[in-house]
């Protein structure tokens, strides 16, 4: 099964003096059980590009097809894509609104007609695997901390039982140990067959993660490959907002002088490199 994009452009406002172009002839594919990062600067169409995918917004130009449905303003598949497909915003829990978390979870598949009793496997099942326990479903989602009320966002989404899932910058706003307990989180996802594609500013996150990485800059792709593909291109291209790791940009530098040492952000292990005279 595979989430494919083919030479999809997106105009906004278009017709009109306002008319600014947000996509032009995208394309990649993602199969599932892969982590993609999406990255790029500020204006370069990553978060257009996440609701083409579950078509919260319907293609101008060009394809989106969800495990071989093709995504139109006419498609009879577009209930069934928005399920296989889940979006989940940045600040999410900003979208929490049900008097329990029970409900909150609940909404999606009470809204595609799955009876209680299935719902509450759904349930129970979907806060199990963002790590919260079902005693939690009588509380309010707004009394919970803001790492739970996340956890809780990303079960609502699960509990449609989506095969891919779409992060708009799922991080944002978390701590450093937060951070690192929502991305494992999503790690154990891809090893259970989920595809994810994950828009986002961390050039760390994505070059240790994801298995690919697809580069944006105003709307056209710039580069799409593996993390190992990418990080040379990545260190060198001038990309407003995307903060090269720092240990990362030291290797870069160390090479451009000469010293042969891998491009890593395993500060160790460059350093390990440093006192053999930068030998591999």
């Amino acid at each position: 099964m595979s989430l494919s994009v083919k030479d999809l452009s997106f105009t906004y406002h278009a017709g009109t003096p306002l008319a600014r172009r947000a996509l032009d002839a995208v394309s990649f594919e993602m199969d599932s059980g892969r982590w993609m990062a999406v990255v790029g600067p500020t204006g370069s169409g990553k978060s257009t590009l996440a609701q083409h995918l579950n078509a919260l917004i319907l293609p101008q130009e060009g394809k989106v097809t969800v495990d071989g449905m093709t995504v139109t303003h006419r498609s009879p598949d577009l209930r069934e894509v928005r399920r296989r497909v889940g979006l989940v915003f940045q600040y999410p829990e900003q979208q929490l609104f049900a008097e329990n978390v029970y409900d909150e979870v609940a909404f999606a598949p009470r809204n595609w007609g799955v009876d209680e009793g299935r719902l509450e496997v759904l349930v129970a099942r979907s806060l199990a695997q963002v790590g919260l326990e079902t005693s939690l479903s009588s509380r309010s989602p707004f009394s919970l901390s803001g790492g739970q009320k996340r956890r809780v966002a990303l079960a609502s989404v699960l509990a449609a039982e989506p095969e891919y899932l779409v992060l708009d910058e799922p991080t944002a706003g978390l701590d450093g140990g937060g951070v690192r307990e929502f991305l494992s989180l999503i790690a154990e996802l891809v090893r259970g067959g989920m595809g994810v594609l994950q828009i986002t500013h961390d050039l760390e996150l994505a070059l240790s993660r994801c298995d690919a990485i697809l580069v944006l800059d105003r709307g056209r792709v710039l580069g799409m490959g593996s993390p190992q593909d990418l990080v040379d291109p990545l260190c060198r291209a001038v990309l407003p907002g995307l903060i090269i790791p720092p240990v990362l940009d030291f290797s870069r530098r160390l090479r451009e002088r000469g010293l042969a040492v891998p491009l890593t952000m395993d500060a160790e292990d460059l350093g390990r490199r440093l006192e053999k005279g930068g030998r591999y």
